[in-house]
């Protein structure tokens, strides 16, 4: 029989990762991949594996299209599994166990361990980095453009660290200052929305106690020299979100040198 789980992932442009990505959740018992009309062969990979296939425009709003996922499932349990992770051996045990079980009064969160160039960050923040996952369908959406919130009725309950999900964030540098570019900026607007301002005092010290926590305070020069190298990228990361919000208010439009 089948376990009555469906394992929700949103893709595009994935073919390097889906494979290994539906093959870590081969126990459930729905795959369902809601592509944003991918261009390469991630749809194709999906399919040969068995998942179902659902395309839609991510339209800049992943908690809409995650919501749009959950309206997809057809199991009473909802996994949500991004493409550039893989679950583990020992959490689809008890992921399986869990849905058996058939508790509908909880929600599951499950640590995640990243990598990064092959080495697990185990300090600095990135780990346990626990998030709610394991969940009924029913009453279950969420909100949120890029860091979304899941919104549910249920008791949290955190399941043992040691049972986590495989994370791969960065492909390499340029994808990671990719991703502070588009971070930083959806960040600082959020600010500016919740009538939030940035004085230039927090574009200073906001930065240097970021990376000081980081590096210091939660051991991420216990990684060795990517646990240095992060947290140097996290001072410009900060660095740039306040930066953005203090002038996401000034002009840039050129006003001397004309009579």
């Amino acid at each position: 029989m089948a376990l009555n789980l469906s394992v929700l992932i949103l893709a595009k442009n994935e073919e390097k990762n889906i494979e290994d990505c539906i093959r870590s959740a081969a126990f459930a018992g729905e795959v369902v991949v809601i592509d944003d009309f991918s261009t390469d062969r991630t749809a194709e990979l999906a399919k040969a594996l068995g998942a179902r296939i659902v395309q839609r425009a991510l339209a800049g709003d992943w908690g809409a299209q995650q919501t749009f996922a959950v309206e997809q499932a057809t199991c009473d349990w909802i996994y949500f599994l991004d493409a550039d992770e893989r679950i583990s051996p020992q959490l689809a045990d008890h992921l399986a166990a869990l849905v058996k079980a058939d508790d509908r009064q909880c929600a599951y969160a499950n640590s995640r361990l990243s990598y990064y160039y092959e080495q697990p960050l185990r300090h600095g923040g990135w780990f346990p980095d626990y998030v709610v996952r394991l969940l009924p369908r029913e009453g279950t959406s969420v909100t949120g453009l890029v860091h979304p919130k899941i919104c549910h009725p249920y008791r949290e309950v955190k399941l043992p660290k040691n049972e986590y999900l495989i994370h791969y964030p960065y492909r390499d540098w340029t994808h990671h200052l990719s991703k502070m570019n588009t971070y930083t900026s959806l960040a600082a607007q959020k600010s500016y929305d919740s009538g939030r301002r940035a004085k230039f005092a927090d574009v200073i010290l906001h930065p240097v106690w970021a990376s000081f926590r980081m590096y210091i305070l939660r051991g991420g020069f216990l990684d060795g020299r990517i646990g240095f190298i992060l947290s140097v990228f996290h001072y410009f990361y900060t660095m740039e979100k306040y930066v953005k919000l203090y002038y996401l208010d000034k002009t840039n439009r050129h006003t001397g040198d004309f009579s």
